[in-house]
């Protein structure tokens, strides 16, 4: 029988949100990166964080929904005093196949989306993104399938209604592990949220570095 911490309230779900997005930033200006693809943007959360930021001079954010589009485009609409319409685009596409939009640029960020994506469509992730569009550096964050229990949710249940599958974090690892030998990076990864001894955090994040 698996042994499981005693509970105690987790970080909320707002600071969590926060907190995600601060840590990725972070990240992107330590790579050194000046352009930044937001690999399914949604409604534009990410991008307001990206503009405030000097460093990036070019920002573009792609997703299937054009609904959630529209919204980003609204919301970022309103940071034009930062330099937003000459330093940021946003677009309709998908990360799953490879376009002329989405390659030249230094880093890559998927912000909790690629659990969202088919599980027989991850390959085409693969060969999209790091095959193909190749850019220095990638980060993903998405969901520690093995903290849900301090989220207070049943075994087996996933956090959103929309998440097609979440990884524990050995299969996470070997996912990304998998990815980085096959395509020429290497990877770091990092906890986000509050850390369990055993079941670590609720949000586990991937750095890949090409080679």
């Amino acid at each position: 029988m698996t042994e499981i911490s005693q509970y105690r309230p987790p970080e909320s779900p707002i600071d969590l949100h926060s907190e995600r997005f601060d840590v990725v930033v972070r990240t992107l200006l330590q790579s050194g990166a000046e352009s930044v693809l937001d690999l399914g943007c949604g409604t534009g959360e990410l991008l307001v964080r990206l503009i405030r930021e000097r460093a990036f001079s070019k920002i573009v954010g792609i997703d299937t929904s054009e609904e959630a589009l529209a919204i980003a485009r609204s919301i970022v609409a309103q940071h034009d005093d930062v330099g937003t319409p000459e330093r940021l685009s946003i677009l309709h596409a998908s990360y799953t196949s490879f376009s002329e939009d989405i390659s030249g640029f230094d880093a890559a960020v998927m912000v909790e989306t690629i659990e969202h994506i088919h599980p027989q469509h991850l390959s085409a992730v693969e060969k999209a993104v790091f095959a193909r569009c190749t850019p220095k550096t990638v980060i993903i964050t998405t969901p520690n399938q093995e903290y849900n229990v301090m989220h207070g949710l049943p075994e087996g249940t996933l956090r959103h209604p929309g998440h097609r599958f979440e990884w524990t974090r050995t299969k996470f690892r070997k996912w990304a592990a998998g990815v980085a030998a096959r395509t020429g990076y290497r990877t770091s990864f990092d906890n986000i949220g509050p850390h369990d001894p055993l079941l670590g955090s609720s949000t586990q994040m991937v750095t890949f570095k090409r080679i």
